[in-house]
């Protein structure tokens, strides 16, 4: 039996034209937030361990009010429960800042063997967050796999680089991180979809979590963004109408463009 926890995030959705508020350059998190794809695998993931192995999946979060909405996706899918840290005064936290709640969140759940994240958001694309939670928990991190076997008191993964794949183990309870390869998550029924609303969604607070107010938040975070520059508008492209001689023209301009 394997107790699951998995990090999931609300972020806009990578097809819409996303932006940072005037007011403090944060991200805008208006901007039709879904699930991020990658924490849905993760999810996707807790949940084949769990019809192998048995036990609970928990999915955490931390966001507003409206992350609510990812949770019940993962919930619909097939998760058991789940926990949403929802404090305004979290807001504008770095990675850092994220990583030390979230692992706070993990102090309350009992009996965790096996943590599953996704190994970036598609807002922040960090990408370090579950090695950042791992030392604060101290526990075994094994990131960025393509593929998760959990056997008894050990989990095995598949990580592919530029070099090859290599294979890498550890004891639980560990912390991984997983890949776009990982696998391609389920729909959720109509069954689960109305299950969902029924399960249990623990709201905490950063004084549940007995976190001073001064160590999150925009005002406290490690890095700042100071001002930001539209990226300019996409101009026009040259195109080469061949009349025996494209590929000079198409040359020539490689060549202007030192391309080549």
């Amino acid at each position: 039996m394997t107790n699951i926890v998995v990090l999931i995030k609300q972020v806009p959705d990578t097809g819409s034209e996303r932006k940072l508020n005037d007011s403090d350059f944060t991200l805008d998190r208006e901007i039709d937030p879904v699930i991020c794809e990658i924490t849905e695998k993760a999810v996707e993931e807790a949940l084949q361990i769990k019809e192998a192995n048995g036990g609970e999946v928990t999915v955490l979060t931390a966001g507003p009010d409206k992350a609510t909405d990812a949770i019940r996706k993962a919930l619909s899918m097939g998760a058991d429960k789940a926990i949403h840290i929802n404090d305004e005064l979290l807001h504008g936290s770095d990675a850092v800042q994220t990583a030390y709640v979230l692992a706070a969140a993990l102090g309350t759940v009992e009996g965790v063997e096996l943590v599953i994240a996704g190994n970036e958001a598609s807002d922040g694309r960090v990408g370090a967050v579950p090695a950042m939670i791992a030392e604060y928990v101290e526990l075994p991190h094994l990131t960025s796999l393509r593929k998760v076997t959990v056997d008894g008191d050990k989990i095995t993964g598949e990580r592919e680089t530029d070099e090859g794949i290599t294979t890498v183990e550890g004891a639980l309870p560990a912390i991984v991180s997983v890949n776009e390869k990982i696998n391609e998550p389920r729909f959720p029924s109509f069954k689960g979809i109305m299950a969902a609303k029924k399960k249990e969604i623990e709201v905490l607070t950063l004084a549940d979590l007995g976190i001073e107010a001064d160590v999150v938040g925009l005002a406290n975070a490690g890095s700042k963004v100071t001002a930001v520059t539209p990226k300019p508008a996409k101009q026009a492209g040259e195109r080469v109408v061949d009349e025996g001689d494209g590929g000079t023209k198409v040359a020539e301009f490689l060549v202007g463009q030192k391309i080549i």
